[in-house]
């Protein structure tokens, strides 16, 4: 087996990047990697545009529009999340 080019990008790398390249916080170098991985890859490519379309879906929404009983939620779950 042969070992990967430097330019070679692990999807989990990829996961690991994509907030910075969606807020364009990346290198030229990490964002050529970035983008010349999802050409070859689709699973990253449909993950790429899962988060872009998640983040569309949320800025339409209004924290007023959730019942307070799903903002509890939603907030005991993220708390739980951060501590680990």
């Amino acid at each position: 087996m042969s070992s990967p080019l430097p330019t070679d990008l692990a999807c989990k790398e990829l996961v690991e990047l994509v907030t910075n390249y969606l807020e364009q916080a990346l290198s030229l170098e990490e964002q050529t990697r970035f983008e010349h991985h999802l050409t070859m890859c689709t699973g990253c490519k449909e993950y790429l545009r899962q988060i872009r379309s998640t983040i569309d879906i949320s800025r339409k929404l209004a924290e007023h529009a959730l019942p307070p009983t799903v903002q509890n939620e939603l907030l005991t779950v993220f708390r739980r999340w951060k501590a680990g």
